[in-house]
């Protein structure tokens, strides 16, 4: 266990010396009040008033002062945990200490999958189908692996489930998830229907290297390295594909995500740009000049808390109506954003952004950079300063700010590391070396917004877990249960569970 082994206890010292019972009763979740007298306190405005009101009843011997403090102290710790989260408190944040114990606990699970290394070469991809009972694997020699995640079983090999490398899996829903490859093609699969694919998808001119899907235009999207993003029409496929077009187009095009709303689309670049298009409306094809383009600048770094002008970690833009109206609230459809995002270390020299994973909630974007040289690597976490909970004014303002970061141990360099959020984003897990490393943004395992710093900080260290004999690729949390999977360039899957 790291440095940053969460602490277990969170309610202040001296409601837990002043009443043990009570204090056990708020780890629960109760927030109502412990006793007729603690009900009373609630009602006195004013701490002086709390006191008088003790000392009275204690005739003046001032231990009754003491048991105030106490009381207030407590109310004062239920009512910061609740402010802004409505009637009634989110079972999510209430119970961070048993998952952060979780957490904490993460071990290599006795029954690991073993994937032999002569058949399907290393692990690119691992994803789960969003009810958490199949566990798809992205292989570099053609074949696609499912697995039951809990009894560790194997299901099915898709043997030829492509004739070049399988880069990435998407689940459309329970049921059908697509696959796209280095032959430059995208399937559709049936997990009913394993012997054959549903259909083939042909458009790309070059490696498939990411997919989404657009759960309110049912638009599968997927990149390439030729540059393009493509949408396809899954409303009207057939076996003979469906239709689609070509939605957009960059040079350098490494990472596309959709946020989870699909309001935004954020585009990496091996050119250390990350474009975002606001707005977005998928029905619409943007050529080349069509769009707003707002031009990028490197602008340095600063820590310093006092200047919030300086302090955001994106490339700064001189903000205007005319150039960028999404700022006015007259947004056109598809305004796109051009940013350099700055890393700790790396002001002097470019950086190729390898990873983009997105924050469940749709708080913050999280990248893997590496520096031009490939001799650094680092995690970082960006937070939108558009749809997130208010915070200090940045100017001149920008999306992204630089909140969080950690240097990698750059092992393995050329291949791309897939990092990957937990469930609820209190969590990041990020490929390190012959393990993983579990990131959280502060020692309690707490939400983003809960523990947002003035100053850009370090993530903070909860568990390494060293259970591979190579360089591990990607990472993916089960979206059900407590568990998480890890894959390596030998082709091993490496499954981990709480250790009770």
């Amino acid at each position: 266990m790291s440095s940053g082994q969460p602490s277990d206890t969170e309610a202040p010292e001296e409601p837990r010396a002043a009443e043990n019972k009570d204090d056990s009763d708020e780890d629960e979740g109760s927030t109502r009040p412990s006793s007729p007298r603690a009900g009373r306190q609630r009602n006195v405005t004013g701490t002086q008033g709390s006191a008088r009101l003790e000392s009275a009843a204690d005739g003046g011997t001032g231990a009754g002062c003491r048991v105030s403090t106490a009381c207030d102290s407590l109310f004062s710790w239920i009512c910061r945990r609740t402010v802004g989260r409505g009637p009634f408190v989110d079972p999510a944040r209430d119970h961070f200490r048993t998952m952060t114990r979780l957490y904490s606990s993460m071990s290599p699970a006795a029954d690991s999958v073993n994937l032999s290394t002569q058949t399907h070469g290393a692990v690119f991809n691992l994803e789960y189908s969003p009810d958490g009972s199949v566990l798809t694997v992205a292989c570099e020699q053609t074949e696609v692996l499912l697995f039951d995640p809990i009894s560790s079983r194997h299901i099915k090999t898709l043997v030829e489930a492509h004739e070049d490398c399988v880069n990435n899996i998407r689940f459309l829903d329970n049921r059908l998830f697509a696959t796209c490859s280095d032959d430059t093609t995208i399937a559709l699969w049936d997990l009913r229907k394993l012997n054959s694919k549903v259909c083939t998808l042909h458009g790309h001119a070059s490696w498939v290297k990411n997919i989404e899907y657009d759960t309110n235009t049912r638009l599968l999207v997927t990149s390439g390295f030729d540059g393009n993003v493509i949408t396809w029409d899954t409303n009207r496929f057939t076996e003979d594909g469906c239709p689609h077009k070509k939605f957009f187009h960059t040079r350098y095009l490494m990472r596309m995500r959709l946020t989870p709303d699909c309001s935004k689309m954020l585009i990496s670049t091996s050119s250390g740009y990350l474009l975002i298009l606001h707005d977005l409306d998928l029905t619409q094809s943007l050529e080349v000049g069509s769009y707003r383009i707002l031009r990028a600048r490197r602008a340095p770094l600063s820590t310093e808390g006092s200047s919030a002008g300086s302090r955001s970690a994106g490339s700064r833009h001189t903000i205007d109506s005319k150039t960028h109206p999404h700022r006015e609230g007259l947004s056109p459809r598809n305004s796109l954003e051009v940013l350099t995002p700055e890393i700790p270390g790396e002001k002097d020299r470019g950086n190729c952004i390898t990873s983009l994973q997105l924050h469940p909630k749709g708080w913050a974007t999280l990248l893997r950079c590496s520096s031009n040289m490939d001799d650094q690597e680092w995690t970082c976490v960006y937070e939108f300063q558009e749809g997130a909970p208010p915070r200090p004014p940045v100017s001149p303002r920008c999306s992204l700010r630089l909140t969080h970061y950690i240097e990698e141990a750059n092992v393995g360099r050329g291949y791309i590391k897939e990092l990957c959020f937990s469930p609820d984003g209190r969590l990041i897990c990020s490929p390190y070396g012959y393990g993983v490393r579990l990131l959280a943004f502060d020692e309690h395992c707490a939400e983003l917004v809960d523990c947002m710093p003035v100053r850009t900080a370090l993530l903070r260290e909860i568990r390494s877990i060293y259970s591979h004999s190579d360089v591990v690729l990607t990472s993916k949390f089960s979206p059900t249960h407590c568990q998480l999977a890890s894959g390596c360039l030998s082709g091993r899957v490496a499954l981990y569970q709480p250790h009770f």
